[in-house]
């Protein structure tokens, strides 16, 4: 962890394109956020955009943007990504999955730092800052003629590898103890830390799915306890097992019916984002029945 802080602190202040490679779940989004936050473009937007999840035909409409008139639906002109994040940092996640159509558009971008804006004749101008992530061997898609070359170099001016969490003993509890800091604060519970035991079983776990299942673990852990430390009741894990953490009988067993209600409501509405009928749907609730556990739960 230390040897990664000071390549952030070395190139955060700087202009350079990053790219932020390693496994899924490895911590990537939280670099990106880091290398912005310590630059001198922290008081403009960080706009973060999956363009793995976007399908050919909206990605230039999502990064560029439309004016009225573009196409059948567009009744008024919308800013895209590269434009919101005007003067800021751009992140563009699963950056290896994007199109030979694509990876052409955004090129233009890195090099000339201007686009039209879809139905439009006008050149934009943008001063934006890119961070791209990937999970894929660029080289190798490069190789088999996936990936421009080209684009590669543009976005890698600098490299930044996340290892796998299991790489990165020394970072495992320094991660816990800040998720737990803050789910302990989101979900109001008095929770300061973890005991012996807790901190050896999650030093002995794996953790396949690296940082992203951490953050998981422990925001369960939070939620099920019921003093000050988490223990081994709240944290099931097991050394070696790599088919991921569950919550064990025990858990269960001393655990109220209220408490694993709140969670389940506060998972359901986390997942969808917020969207009381997706939720409700989720948990097979009607609406006002859901809004009446989001205000028994003070979730409101």
């Amino acid at each position: 962890m230390v040897e990664l802080l000071r390549m952030v602190a070395d190139v955060a202040p700087t202009e350079a394109t990053v790219l932020i490679t390693g496994p899924p779940g490895t911590g990537k989004e939280l670099i990106a956020h880091a290398i912005h936050a310590n630059s001198a473009r922290k008081g403009k937007p960080f706009v973060k955009v999956h363009v793995g999840a976007l399908p050919e035909g909206l990605f230039e409409r999502e990064l560029f943007g439309h004016v009225k008139g573009a196409y059948t639906d567009a009744r008024e002109d919308r800013p895209g990504r590269f434009a919101v994040a005007d003067g800021g940092t751009l992140f563009l996640d699963e950056i290896g999955t994007i199109g030979p159509a694509q990876q052409v558009k955004l090129l233009r971008v890195l090099q000339e730092g201007e686009f039209e804006p879809l139905g439009s004749t006008h050149t934009r101008k943008v001063d934006v800052r890119v961070v791209a992530a990937t999970n894929a061997d660029l080289k190798a898609e490069i190789a088999a003629g996936r990936f421009r070359e080209d684009l590669y170099y543009r976005l890698n001016v600098v490299e930044i590898q996340m290892p796998a969490l299991r790489e990165r003993a020394e970072d495992i509890l320094l991660l816990a103890e800040r998720f737990l800091k803050n789910f302990a604060t989101k979900n109001r519970k008095p929770v300061t830390g973890f005991d012996d035991d807790a901190k050896q079983a999650l030093l002995d776990y794996e953790w396949p799915g690296n940082v992203r299942e951490l953050e998981n673990v422990i925001e369960r852990a939070v939620i099920l306890a019921r003093g000050e430390k988490i223990s081994m009741r709240e944290l099931p894990l097991r050394a070696g097992d790599g088919a991921g953490p569950a919550l064990g009988v025990d858990a269960l067993g001393e655990c109220t019916l209220e408490e694993l209600e709140r969670a389940m409501v506060e998972r359901a509405l986390k997942e969808h984002k917020g969207n009381v009928s997706r939720a409700a749907q989720a948990l097979g609730l009607s609406r006002a029945a859901l809004y009446r556990r989001m205000e028994k739960f003070g979730l409101g």
